[in-house]
């Protein structure tokens, strides 16, 4: 609450502080008026408020409960209202109505698997038709949360510990910096943390900038291996082209595309040329997909790639490529490829034959290659019974599709299966796979 932006530069400039210190984040100006920790926690909370109506001097302990909320108010908040009762409170209204009450159920961070069972199965017990629960900070992002800020008290007793352990080191009460340090007994990671904590207490960019211009950039030699992948991203033909270092790590990158205006054709060499120069100068390509995957924007949707069936974007397609071919990162691609099975012998088991019957004229089954053929007869047709069966299945199956299609014509691809989606509420789901793409 103190700072340069509630008080104003002329303030602190009359109390002697100078702008290298008061425009640095981790500045405190309470501490550096001598303040203590809880003085400056009582300041700041009789500013801006705990958060809770808990200890209110006007407050009765009988009128808490009007107040009370499904996560506990803030630091200093204890009360909260149970998941028993939001449940209960569904079980009186579910009679009255026909479907599912859509309501998600709050539990606070510290609630076990136990009892989240206990509330699933009061649910059953209530005769609930849907049940939601939600347990605090299980998604990597929420709309409300509480922090600690108890992230800077915790680094300086860290730094005060590491001094007194080098002073019992060395012999003597000095810190590590003003005694003289073997360059050749230290090892790579112990001098990339010295030059990392010299970095974060550095007040500005001067040191970034010397580090900076000691990396060298490391070319690729003029013979180079790598890939050139074709895919087709809603029927727009993308070509990416890879050079590989000596050792199969990936150092440039090349993007073509069919049918792409001027403009689009200098922004993708652009953005190629930008990432090659990066991994050249040694940034992670983890850090490059973390950063670039899921971008959303047009062409996008159905990919005819062997692993990736669907992407948001051409970018994001690049890069989950590059994820899957260089990190081997299967969480990013939608097919894994099935290890090839050859057949190592006969077996009681070959002697069965399938009754299944591949049709050559279906386009999904065009491409499969047999790689183990049982030593047996010949597989016998199929009876009457079971093509009325597979031919229900399939139109069953095209009256699906049809359907969802119709639903919604621009609704977006499923970003598990890559299946249609259909309009759910606000937000949207798949018939597929029964993901649901915002709402849970």
């Amino acid at each position: 609450v103190f700072n340069v932006y509630t008080l104003g530069e002329e303030c602190l400039q009359r109390l002697g502080f100078k702008p290298e210190q008061y425009f640095n984040m981790d500045w405190s100006l309470l501490e550096a008026l001598g303040f203590s920790d809880n003085q400056i926690e009582e300041a700041n909370d009789y500013v801006c408020g705990t958060m809770t109506v808990e200890g209110a001097p006007s407050l009765k302990a009988e009128h808490l409960p009007v107040f009370d909320c499904a996560n506990k108010c803030g630091k200093k908040g204890e009360r909260f209202i149970h998941a028993h009762g939001h449940i209960r409170m569904m079980g009186a209204v579910q009679p009255f109505i026909s479907g599912a009450i859509s309501k998600t159920i709050n539990l606070p961070n510290e609630a076990t698997i136990d009892e989240i069972a206990d509330s699933y199965m009061l649910s059953w017990q209530l005769g609930l038709k849907a049940c939601a629960l939600y347990r605090d900070g299980s998604k990597l992002s929420q709309p409300l949360s509480n922090k600690s800020d108890k992230k800077k008290k915790n680094e300086t007793a860290e730094s005060s510990q590491d001094v007194a352990s080098t002073s019992n080191v060395t012999g003597s009460s000095e810190p590590l910096e003003s005694n003289i340090v073997d360059m050749s007994k230290l090892t790579v990671q112990d001098l990339l943390e010295e030059v990392q904590k010299r970095v974060q207490s550095s007040p500005d960019t001067k040191l970034k900038r010397a580090l900076a211009t000691i990396v060298e950039r490391r070319t690729l030699p003029a013979k180079r291996r790598g890939f050139t992948q074709k895919a087709k991203i809603n029927g727009q033909a993308i070509f990416l082209r890879t050079g590989e270092y000596t050792d199969g790590t990936v150092g440039e990158i090349f993007i073509d595309m069919a049918k792409e205006g001027a403009t689009m054709r200098s922004m993708l060499n652009c953005f190629a040329i930008s990432i090659s120069i990066g991994l050249q100068y040694g940034v992670p390509l983890e850090e490059f997909v973390e950063k670039f995957v899921f971008t959303r924007f047009e062409p996008s949707g159905m990919v005819d790639h062997p692993n990736i069936k669907s992407t948001t974007s051409i970018v994001d397609f690049i890069f989950r490529v590059l994820a899957y071919e260089y990190l081997h990162r299967t969480d990013l691609v939608h097919v894994l490829d099935s290890p090839e099975v050859m057949n190592t012998g006969h077996d009681d088991w070959d002697e069965i034959p399938t009754p299944l019957e591949y049709d050559k004229k279906t386009p999904e089954l065009s491409d499969v290659r047999v790689l183990a053929k049982a030593s047996g007869s010949p597989a016998p047709q199929a009876s009457k019974s079971q093509k009325s069966t597979s031919n229900k299945l399939e139109g069953n199956l095209d009256a699906v599709n049809a359907a969802a299609k119709s639903m919604q014509s621009d609704a977006p691809a499923c970003n598990t299966c890559g299946h249609i989606t259909i309009r759910s509420g606000t937000c949207y789901k798949c018939l597929n796979c029964g993901n649901s793409m915002g709402c849970s």
